[in-house]
């Protein structure tokens, strides 16, 4: 069982990101980044949490799915395609192009 704040502060660090940049970076404090990481804060805010899981490349459900039930790479695929949704479609284009050049190996 993963809590939330070990998976806050594994992936943080993964990313190379400081408490201080990843706090920037989801428009938060650095201690409330902390407590998260370190606490067990009552009810963290879901505006908060949906933030640092965009910024930390995964899924809310990944972050608070405590028995492991999700993986780290199915939040990744999962907010990959949800940015990918959203894309121009040129820019889907130009990726549906390269992902064909890796096929040709």
């Amino acid at each position: 069982m993963t809590t939330l704040g070990e998976k806050i502060k594994k992936l943080r660090q993964d990313k190379g990101y400081t408490l201080d940049k990843l706090a920037e970076l989801a428009d938060s404090s650095k201690s409330y980044i902390w407590e998260l990481e370190n606490k067990a804060p009552p009810r963290p805010s879901a505006e908060k949490l949906s933030k640092l899981a965009e910024q930390l490349g995964v899924t809310l459900d990944y972050l608070l799915d405590e028995n492991a039930e999700i993986t780290k790479e199915d939040a990744t695929d999962k907010m990959f395609y949800r940015k990918y949704r959203d894309m121009k479609p040129e820019t889907k284009e130009k990726i549906r192009k390269m992902v064909d050049l890796w096929d040709d190996e």
